[in-house]
């Protein structure tokens, strides 16, 4: 519906039927039923895709000072963000090199690391904890203590583990930011940089501040559907018309499936309209350095995995998807806006926020809908129309990702 980002590679072997393929009739189809709903695949998936692409874990901002922490549930893998003395983020698997224990508990508080942690109110299902280490990550099972660099600095009563403590270190993950985001991948060198995942996604929304934005308020959401399901519903608006109401009111292009929209461009509202509220207006200022036509238009991106990022003039609505099960995401949508606006005394992002939370809530609905239907013993694989062509590039990453010696010669 929003969303821009075109993952390229041909169609050839990649689980994406070309038109006529079923019967002779003229439409694509999608990954097979089974893709979306079988536990076995979905267990696939979270070794070849979710571990081993880069996956947003959260914001920057909830790691500003030495010793932040955030811990992130990855699709059953948890892992932990933190801050170093040095400045620099490094992330590791949530997991002590002694006896196994989580280093972080599940839930946020507590003394983690050997100090008191902050507990984040934002931080549930997904984003598991967010807090501070005292210096050190502390296990609170033999005390086993390691640096913020993932080093093993003492282990009680051991002391012939020194010579030892570089083959003890905790286990990294791969780490990296772009606009603000928290990127991570569970499998370091299985693919190339977070920049070949963004490609030309930064250049196309530098005019936006996205580093320098905070969180104004979030949402979050538990969907019976399968996450594929939801990125596939967020990369098309041929749905728009029956489901969003509301949104095609403020969007007239929307009512038309976004037919002939330059999505590069951004989306027009209706006359004297510029943002998406209810009203169409704000009382927030723009952020500076918009161009014209940002400053009246609706942008998207989706930065597979699980990014879906939209953005208008004065607030940035970032959803971030954390897969449970074959039938089951958790969605977090944080509300992103310049912090001279959250500084104001009248700051209120409720407008924005009760809109969002209406044509999410229709999303999520219809979703839930589709993944119910593809339980049906006679439901094989969908169609796609010309207007969600955007939709069957999320059947061919996953494809490729599942397979990479069937991607296209032309692919990524």
């Amino acid at each position: 519906m929003r969303a821009t980002e075109r993952t390229g590679g041909g169609r050839a072997r990649t689980g994406v039927a070309p038109p006529g393929a079923d019967g002779g009739v003229p439409l694509a189809r999608s990954l097979p039923g089974a893709s979306y709903t079988d536990e076995g695949l979905f267990r696939r998936e979270r070794e070849a895709v979710l571990y081993r692409d880069w996956f947003c874990v959260g914001r920057a901002e909830m790691l500003a000072g030495p010793g932040e922490y955030l811990v992130a549930d990855v699709a059953g893998e948890s892992v932990i963000v933190v801050r170093g003395g040095d400045g620099r983020l490094r992330c590791f698997y949530n997991l002590c090199r002694h006896r196994g224990s989580r280093l972080v508990p599940p839930a946020a508080g507590g003394r983690p690391g050997g100090g008191p942690a902050e507990p984040d109110a934002t931080c549930g299902a997904g984003r598991a904890g967010h807090g501070r280490f005292a210096g050190a990550i502390r296990c609170p099972y033999h005390a086993w203590t390691y640096g913020l660099d993932g080093s093993l600095r003492s282990a009680p009563f051991l002391p012939d583990l020194r010579q030892h403590r570089a083959k003890l270190a905790l286990h990294p993950v791969e780490v990296d930011t772009w606009g603000g985001f928290v990127f991570a991948r569970l499998e370091p060198g299985a693919g190339g940089p977070l920049a070949a995942r963004l490609g030309r996604i930064p250049a196309r929304l530098a005019r936006y501040p996205l580093a320098g934005l905070r969180t104004g308020a979030t949402l979050r959401y538990e969907v019976a559907a399968n996450w594929k399901v939801i990125v596939e519903n967020y990369n098309e608006c041929y749905h728009c018309g029956p489901v969003h109401p509301e949104l095609c009111d403020l969007v007239p292009a929307f009512a038309r499936g976004g037919a002939g929209l330059d999505w590069d461009a951004g989306v027009p509202h209706r006359d004297g309209a510029y943002t998406f509220t209810a009203t169409g207006t704000t009382r927030r200022a723009p952020f500076p350095g918009l161009s014209e036509a940002e400053l009246n238009r609706h942008k998207g991106e989706l930065i597979l995995p699980n990014l879906m990022i939209s953005l208008s003039a004065d607030h940035v609505a970032a959803f971030t998807l954390w897969p449970r099960s074959a039938g089951r995401t958790t969605v977090i949508c944080d509300f992103l806006f310049h912090p001279d606006e959250i500084a104001r005394p009248d700051f209120d992002p409720s407008d924005a926020v009760r809109f969002w939370d209406l044509v999410n809530r229709q999303d999520w609905r219809i979703c839930e809908l589709v993944q119910d239907g593809m339980t049906s013993r006679r439901f094989a694989a969908g169609y796609l129309a010309p207007m969600e062509e955007p939709s069957a590039d999320v059947g061919r990453y996953v494809a490729r990702l599942l397979d990479p010696s069937a991607a296209h010669e032309g692919g990524e």
